[in-house]
């Protein structure tokens, strides 16, 4: 049976411990593994390298940010797939992979050193750390090799024709809500590993169905619901992220880029960009 398209960045690197663990560490990356939005900050490296308008930045920050109040329903998910593919329509491959050194640049400062050392710990432990994020994949990979994780599970949107653009046709699954959690049930089934002694971190009330497919799960500068949901299942809790924004016009803005959950392609490059 073909590997989903989620799990392609993943297998380069499980093979390697997958046998000799019994857990594993799933990381979402938005607000647990750094400070806010990954999706923001590739949007910022997007339009310094004039990929795209201010226009464009402002009106994706402030869809990241309802999006990620609100949540989405299955059919608003496979919705925004389907937006995400076609906003990369015509665009090369090769403009998109110029952005990750600029991307990581900024992602990179915005870790929390704490979370680090709890997934090197796991490491030490013998289970290896993932991220799971609705990011795009490439960017996912990136991040996994810089922090020398053992592989990511990401998003992918669209296809690349013989010349290397995107077609701007969808496919692939969209990492949001249930969907993280099927890719990594299908990751543990593929190298072994056991979910019940494996450790899930998130943020948002949209990752509890990967939260609640492995046996510890710790949630981290959760949300209103996430809380109570966390207090309701006797999950543990850490909070990194004391600064609290209002989301008010003049806020907007700066509260995306501490929203996180959305791909790093909501604001990906367009061919051609509008005037700012």
């Amino acid at each position: 049976m073909a590997a989903e398209p989620w799990l392609m960045g993943a297998s380069v690197t499980a093979d390697v411990v997958g046998e000799a663990s019994r857990g594993a560490a799933f990381f979402d990356l938005d607000k647990t593994l750094m400070q806010g939005s990954s999706a923001f900050q590739f949007a910022r490296a997007a339009r310094r390298a004039g990929l795209m308008s201010r226009r464009q930045l402002a009106s994706d920050a402030l869809a990241n940010v309802m999006f990620r109040l609100r949540g989405a329903s299955d059919a608003e998910s496979l919705a925004l797939r389907d937006r995400l593919a076609a906003s990369l329509a015509g665009v090369r491959v090769r403009d998109l992979e110029r952005l990750r050194v600029p991307v990581l640049a900024r992602i990179l400062p915005r870790l929390y050193p704490q979370m680090l050392r709890v997934a090197y710990d796991h490491q030490d432990e013998g289970r290896p750390a993932f991220i799971v994020t609705a990011a795009a994949r490439e960017l996912a990979d990136s991040l996994a090799n810089a922090m020398a994780f053992d592989g990511a599970i990401g998003s992918h949107f669209s296809d690349v024709d013989e010349h290397g653009v995107f077609n701007g046709q969808a496919t692939g699954a969209f990492l949001y809500g249930r969907a993280k959690a099927d890719a990594i049930r299908e990751l543990a089934a593929r190298h072994g590993y056991d979910l019940a002694a494996s450790y899930a971190y998130s943020d948002s009330a949209s990752d509890v169905p990967m939260l609640e497919a492995v046996g510890h799960a710790v949630v981290v500068n959760p949300d209103t619901q996430l809380l109570r949901l966390a207090r309701e299942h006797g999950w543990e809790v850490v909070r990194l992220d004391r600064l609290r924004l209002g989301l008010t016009a003049f806020g907007a803005a700066t509260a995306a880029a501490l929203a996180g959950g959305l791909t790093a392609s909501v604001i990906a490059a367009r061919s051609r960009p509008e005037p700012a």
